[in-house]
């Protein structure tokens, strides 16, 4: 049979070993790595079951086929408890062990897939790939590496478009429940009369559209992580339900009579404050006690100028390559404008005016009119420093007495008396810049 099936499985593509019984076999097996492996279950020195036992206590990863001619749908069951994919009685035609393998070599290619995928999302919300070299964005990453291993309940708070979601992300892929699921929720995106039925649940007929039982959202999330966007957009009816939730571990569908029990890990996120919203009774005060454990507070980027050229840099690298467009570099101006401008839509407003300038630019060089206007206005306000950069006080200085000189000038028509008072000198001291800087032409005497 051994013989038979190696000549076979050969002729069909595949490539084989065969050991004569399971001690061989698990000395094969824990040497060299095998998509599939055929077990049969009467062999001698080590059987099929004790080899399952002992390929289990080995930790090992090959999709295990059993095969018996002696046993029962009871055999069959305790292989697939000790861990066999699937079962084929002896004698067995030829072509229903190859759909055996075929449907063994789909499952392989699904496990491999879902692992790449699983180390992708990992790497993807590795604190390495987490762009914030500034004190505060490193302290928030030791922050979140310290509590991505507890079920600690974890609120998040910041500005819109700082990051909130990537941190919640980052927290659930680095901890134990990173096989689980990460289900969002954003409280505000969702119509408060749908908010309960989709967050608990609901039962067949619990109101006039309810034509099948639905599982909530929580339930979704059992042995991963729910997190809560926007959480002081809750509803205070609703408030109260989460709130036994997280603190009895169990939820109860609308128009259902039981509780199922949940085993979930929430973060939550909000851009309001949600002290002040407890004072204003707007958001019950235990529910906040009881969501703010610890508190990750995300600072506005515009008080994070250091991690700006970073950030631009990593969103050209990305976005470019999303959208098939070479960019070489960012002009020294438009460096400029996106350094000095104050990102009140932060992180999310940086990558979509990245987003734009690649469009704009089509590859080559980001210039500064591929900016929006808002964003050029931030050199054409104050050109204190020309295209070729300089580190010298003086001349800087010089040219923004001059800038403020030709500004006095123009707000007066040009009338020096005037222009001198606005600027706090003395007349022939303006008298004598303006001959310096050669703004004549703007002042009439």
């Amino acid at each position: 049979m051994r013989h038979m099936l190696a000549k076979l499985l050969e002729r069909e593509g595949y490539e084989v070993a065969a050991a004569a019984d399971g001690r061989e076999g698990l000395k094969l097996a824990g040497e060299t790595y095998f998509d599939i492996i055929l077990c049969d279950l009467k062999m001698p020195v080590m059987d099929g079951m004790a080899f399952l036992e002992k390929f289990q206590e080995m930790k090992l990863e090959s999709t295990v086929i059993f095969m018996s001619a002696y046993g029962t749908i009871d055999t069959a069951i305790e292989a697939m408890k000790h861990g066999a994919y699937d079962y084929v009685s002896k004698p067995f035609k030829a072509d229903e062990i190859l759909l055996t393998l075929k449907k063994a070599e789909e499952r392989e290619r699904l496990r491999r897939e879902n692992r790449r995928l699983h180390q992708s999302i990992q790497e993807r919300y590795s604190f390495a790939n987490m762009i914030g070299p500034s004190p505060a964005m490193q302290e928030i990453f030791a922050t979140i590496d310290k509590v991505a291993e507890y079920k600690t309940t974890v609120l998040i708070t910041g500005e819109s478009g700082t990051g909130k979601e990537l941190i919640a992300r980052a927290i659930h892929y680095h901890s134990p429940r990173a096989q689980g699921p990460l289900v969002t929720v954003n409280c505000a995106a969702i119509p408060e009369s749908l908010l309960e039925s989709e967050l608990f649940g609901h039962c067949k007929g619990a109101f006039t559209d309810a034509i099948r039982d639905k599982r909530g959202l929580f339930e979704e999330a059992h042995e991963g992580s729910v997190f809560l966007d926007e959480i002081g957009e809750l509803p205070r009816a609703l408030q109260v339900k989460l709130l036994r939730a997280l603190q009895e571990e169990e939820i109860k569908p609308l128009g259902d009579t039981r509780s199922i029990k949940i085993d979930v890990r929430v973060l939550a996120a909000t851009t309001k404050d949600l002290a002040s919203e407890v004072k204003a009774g707007r958001f019950r005060d235990d529910l906040y006690y009881r969501v703010n454990v610890l508190q990750v507070t995300v600072p506005p980027l515009r008080e994070r100028a250091g991690d700006i050229s970073l950030l631009i840099r990593h969103f050209v690298e990305k976005t470019g390559e999303r959208l098939g467009l070479a960019v070489d570099e960012v002009s020294p101006g438009a460096l400029r404008a996106l350094q000095r401008y104050a990102w009140p839509g932060n992180v999310r407003e940086l990558e979509n005016v990245i987003e734009r300038a690649l469009v704009m630019a089509g590859g080559g060089t980001i210039e500064l009119d591929d900016l929006p206007p808002v964003v050029q206005a931030q050199v054409q306000a104050c050109p204190l420093v020309a295209e070729e950069e300089t580190l010298s006080i003086k001349e800087a200085t010089r040219r923004l007495e001059k800038e403020f000189i030709r500004r006095a000038l123009e707000k007066t028509g040009g009338n020096r008396t005037r222009a001198a008072r606005l600027l706090d000198i003395s007349h022939p001291t303006l008298l004598y810049k303006i001959k310096e800087y050669g703004l004549e032409t703007a002042a009439k005497g």
